[in-house]
């Protein structure tokens, strides 16, 4: 009999999200995919999956997230396959400039 057990990632947020997971920098979550990852954090810390995904289901353009310092969007989006180990870094893009 074969058993395959659900990887556990490090997720590092920055200050802009910490709100959303009670202060803290990094987040353990467990999940076979992106997706999973942020339906487990979700589960712990409501509100946080709204801050990733827009109200059609895909992610905020804004929302840079890293697999591995890797940018997911050219590794299969919210798809992508994680093993355990991984750290997974998401960066809301800022702007600002002069007055």
């Amino acid at each position: 009999m074969t058993s395959t057990t659900t990887p556990t990632v490090q997720v590092r947020v920055t200050a802009v999200l910490q709100k959303l997971t009670g202060g803290q920098k990094t987040v353990e979550a467990s999940g076979a995919t992106v997706a999973e990852v942020f339906d487990d954090i979700e589960k712990r810390f409501p509100g946080f999956r709204a801050q990733m995904y827009a109200e059609d289901g895909k992610l905020y353009r804004f929302v840079n997230i890293y697999l591995n310092d890797e940018d997911i969007r050219y590794t299969g989006g919210p798809a992508t396959a994680l093993k355990a180990g991984d750290v997974l870094d998401i960066l809301p893009a800022l702007a600002g400039g002069a007055r």
